[in-house]
């Protein structure tokens, strides 16, 4: 897929440094601002998410509010030796190793409006979809068990400012451009453990301000549709989602609800930024 969208990519540069080449008869148009205007367009591709190499889960054992202790056991080792992962837990110890990020498709919609004067052009869009990409975090106990923070996009809208510089005429016009703006995403929060001693509740999904930039080459192929190729950088702030740990059906003796702080324990994963990539594939209609 991203092969695929770079060749596209590429193919699209292609028809903007040489407009003429793929002229057809009752193609070219007399109109010297074909992006003026309403325009709806829809697009899909393939998100990726960056390297999070050294995230981690972190802990409030004494419920300080801050989240650099140690869960210990009843002799004082730390319960989560066997250490962490940026990656979904295949198994209850690390040696199973771990699944990586999941980086997959993205589909969305939207509808703008652009003013073009000369060879530039300016607009605003505003924007709606989804991506299937899921973030992961692990950690491993000494039980053993694992505990795995999972989080996904639900939707995304965002509204964003678009300006671009245009070539070629009517049906032969193109423009690069670049985009950027507000994001607003419904992130979705799983927790899943083989820990079955002890209770664990959490605070759920959260809708999340961030912002998205990029930018992208578009070009009509008739007089009202255009494709295009476009790259976009998605980056929300995603540092509140909490486990809270209580005793359960474990001994006293539990690490998470170990004397003298016997009301638990709560748990939340370090990288508290959700970030990724995205490349797609465009086609609008303009009016």
């Amino acid at each position: 897929m991203i092969k695929l969208l770079s060749t596209t990519a590429v193919a699209m540069l292609t028809l903007g440094l040489a407009p003429n080449a793929f002229a057809q008869d009752g193609m070219v148009g007399e109109d010297a601002q074909p992006f003026s205007g309403l325009y709806v367009a829809a697009s899909g591709g393939y998100d990726i998410q960056g390297n999070d190499v050294g995230s981690r889960l972190q802990f409030d054992r004494n419920g300080d509010g801050t989240f650099a202790d140690q869960v210990s056991t009843a002799a004082g080792a730390d319960a989560f030796s066997p250490g962490f992962c940026n990656g979904r837990a295949l198994a209850s110890t690390p040696g199973a190793g771990c699944a990586n990020d999941r980086d997959r498709a993205s589909y969305y919609g939207r509808v703008g409006f652009d003013i073009q004067r000369g060879n530039f052009v300016f607009g605003a869009l505003g924007e709606f979809g989804k991506t299937e990409i899921k973030d992961y975090v692990t950690g491993f106990s000494t039980t053993p068990a694992f505990y795995t923070m999972e989080r996904s996009v639900k939707w995304e809208a965002s509204v964003r400012a678009r300006a671009g510089v245009a070539f070629g005429e009517g049906a032969n016009a193109g423009m690069f451009y670049a985009t950027g703006g507000a994001g607003y995403a419904n992130v979705e929060h799983r927790f899943t453990t083989s820990n079955g001693a002890n209770a664990f509740a959490d605070n759920g999904n959260d809708k999340k301000w961030g912002y998205i930039v990029g930018g992208g080459v578009e070009k009509f192929i008739t007089r009202n549709i255009s494709v295009g190729a476009e790259y976009t950088y998605h980056d929300y702030k995603d540092g509140d989602y909490r486990v809270a740990v209580t005793r359960g059906n474990a001994p006293a003796t539990n690490p998470f609800v170990l004397a003298p702080n016997t009301a638990g324990t709560t748990i939340r994963r370090s990288d508290d930024s959700f970030r990724w990539h995205s490349l797609r594939g465009t086609v609008g209609f303009h009016f």
